[in-house]
Formats: C-alpha cells, structure tokens, sequence
C-alpha cells in the first residue's frame, strides 16, 4: 500500500513511511520479485502525452482468427491484444491513439471489416485507467480464503450516491523523446533504475533523475500499479466487464465501490457516457455470484445493462505506447494510407498457405493486468 502511495523505487521512504526496518523491506520486496508474486509499473498520463485510449472488441470471420490480432497490430498505436469469447468472438485490443487521429483510427477499424477478416466491430473511448491493490481485508491469512460478500457490495453499489464531482483535466505539460523513453521503461518495470535509464538515455544519472521528478511532479505518471493476483489462476477467469450506469452520480459511487472489491484489476470509464469498463479476475464458482449482483443492480435501476467477455490469458500479447512514432519535431506520425497497405499485404500473405499454418501455444502467461 505505501509503494502504491509514496512510489515504487524508494523503499528507504517506504520503511519510513511503513516503520518497518528498511533491511526488512528490502528483503521482502526482493523475495516477492524473486517469487514472480509482485510485478510493478506506472499508469502513464496519456492525455498529457497527447493520446487517448482507444478498447475495441473486433468478431472475427469464421477462419481469419489467426489474421485478426495481425491486422491490428498494423498501426502499431496497439497496447493489448486477447483472444475473447463471448458476446464478441474474436479479439479485445486496447490502443493508444493520437488524439487527432481518433476517425483515423475508426476508418481503419472499418477497412478490416470490408476486407473480410471480421463482421463487425465495437469501439470505446476510454478516460485514465486505474488498478486498485487487492483489498486484504477480506482475506483470511489463517484459513488463507477470501470473503466475497456479494450482499455487502450490492447494498453499496445500490447505495443514494452523492452528488458528482466534475472531475478537472490538468493542462498540458511540454516532453520529449527522452521523456516518452522514460515512462516507456517504467511501464515495463515500475522499479527500473536511475542507473539503467541513464545508460539506455546516454546521460549522467543526476540528469534522469531530474527528468523522473519533473515527469512525477508534472503529473506525467498518474499511478503506481502493483500487480498481484489475488486467486491462483488454475481457478479463476479472466473478464472484461462494460457496465452502463442510469446517472453519472451512479457512475462515480460505482467507481468509487468498484475500486475496493478483490477482484477488480481495473477501470476505466468510458467517454461521453454514463459507463465504465472494469477488468475483472474471479474464481469461477464466484462468476454466477457476480452476474446475480449486477442484475439486481439493473432491477433496481442502477444500471442501465451490462456486457461482459471472457479473456483468454493464454494469448495475451502487450506493448508499451509507440513512442517510436513520436518526434520532438513533427509530434506524432499516423498515416492510415500506409495502414490500410500494410494490411492489404498481410491479408495476401495469410492466403498463401504459409500463412494458414497453426502454431499451438503451450507456455502460461504470468500476469493478466
């Protein structure tokens, strides 16, 4: 909770913070990474940077699945592909987009529909995300099982909210190629040192470290996330949940009660709608439990509806935002002509029959975030 709070890389101010010896903290925190138990990253701000997130649900034809993750891929803005099943079969992708190309992008979307790789597709533009640390107090570290109370937290959900916050966008802070380097690594490792940056950037450690502060003071780094699986995977189900409020004021107490349940790994509102994605990790004799809770949310007029997938984690596939494509000169470069190319080409060679050959995976994947 204190790295969540004070930062990833500091643990002489997490032991302060926590009074807990420092060599203990050192010795824990190592033992966990060492483990494979504890895994750490930024939520970068992506409005800051000029992007905004795009989720797409894209059905696939009925034998272009192996081609489906490829044609997204093509832009090269992607920053999670998965496999789904449910009321979309086919893939769920997440994208970091350049703001002014948001209709871009859509017309990319619908160029694989007309080629005939998929029927149709869905698109959301998200707000910030988020991803809440586990809350253990519904774990039992005796009996070492988790308390799900599903009457505690459809009373909560179907609490009167309160009256909205309008929530305040910061304003625009210069960066460059140097910086979008930075977050980029600490995306891949939240707790990557001064020390490598400042070899990779080919510059003096005091000067990343300058760079760090500014882009944490700055509000580039909008959160710490600390990835731990609640449940073990053996057990348990991956989701993607959109859920649809009736109010925004529903919205926020839904965000706000969301955040504190153990199997929420994050949120997400969705743009210019009373609705908010949540990715939800469940062991699946929970998953009847929690379909009956947002039922009952939608009998009582919380909610609007709801739609869900089931995420395969065996195929996921993550990248960090492109920040090759962005020049300190020119900004971002997107150019759909050479997409909707590129994506002719992959299309031809998937009909030769190099293209048609089944590759079955067998290695797990060790986080879902």
């Amino acid at each position: 909770m204190a790295m969540r709070k004070y930062g990833l890389r500091n643990l002489q101010l997490i032991a302060s913070k926590t009074n807990i010896p420092r060599p203990t903290v050192h010795a824990r925190v190592s033992k966990l990474e060492k483990e494979g138990l504890l895994r750490t990253w930024i939520h970068p701000n992506y409005a800051k940077l000029g992007l905004v997130r795009a989720m797409v649900f894209l059905t696939t034809k009925p034998g272009k699945e192996l081609l489906a993750p490829e044609a997204l891929r093509v832009p090269g803005y992607w920053l999670r592909l998965i496999r789904c099943m449910g009321e979309c079969n086919g893939y769920y992708s997440t994208h970091a987009i350049p703001l002014e190309k948001r209709w871009d992008f859509e017309q990319y979307l619908e160029r694989i529909v007309a080629s005939g790789i998929a029927t149709e597709y869905r698109l959301l533009w998200l707000e910030e995300a988020g991803s809440p640390l586990p809350d253990f107090s519904y774990y039992d570290t005796k009996k070492k099982t988790w308390t799900f109370d599903w009457p505690k937290w459809l009373d909560a959900l179907a609490a009167k909210p309160a009256q909205a916050q309008r929530k305040e966008t910061s304003p625009p802070s210069p960066f460059d190629k140097k910086d979008l380097i930075i977050l980029k690594e600490l995306i891949k490792d939240g707790r990557t040192k001064l020390t490598e940056l400042a070899q990779l950037l080919g510059m003096t450690v005091p000067a990343v470290k300058y760079r760090f502060d500014n882009l944490a003071q700055s509000g580039f780094i909008r959160e710490y996330v600390i990835d731990m699986l609640p449940f073990a995977p053996e057990i348990s189900d991956l989701y993607e949940m959109v859920l649809d409020f009736q109010t925004r004021e529903g919205l926020a107490l839904g965000e706000k009660v969301l955040s504190s349940l153990p199997m929420v790994l994050t949120l997400s509102r969705v743009e210019g709608a009373n609705s908010i994605s949540v990715r939800i990790y469940l062991p699946r004799t929970q998953m009847n439990n929690l379909l009956l809770m947002f039922s009952a949310l939608t009998r009582r007029g919380v909610l609007a509806g709801f739609t869900y997938v089931l995420l395969d984690p065996m195929t996921i596939r993550t990248q960090t935002f492109a920040y090759k494509f962005y020049e300190d000169s020119t900004g971002w470069r997107y150019d759909n002509l050479e997409y909707f190319e590129e994506l002719r080409k992959v299309s031809s060679a998937f009909d030769k029959e190099d293209g048609m050959r089944v590759i079955f995976q067998t290695a797990p994947v060790p986080s879902f975030q």
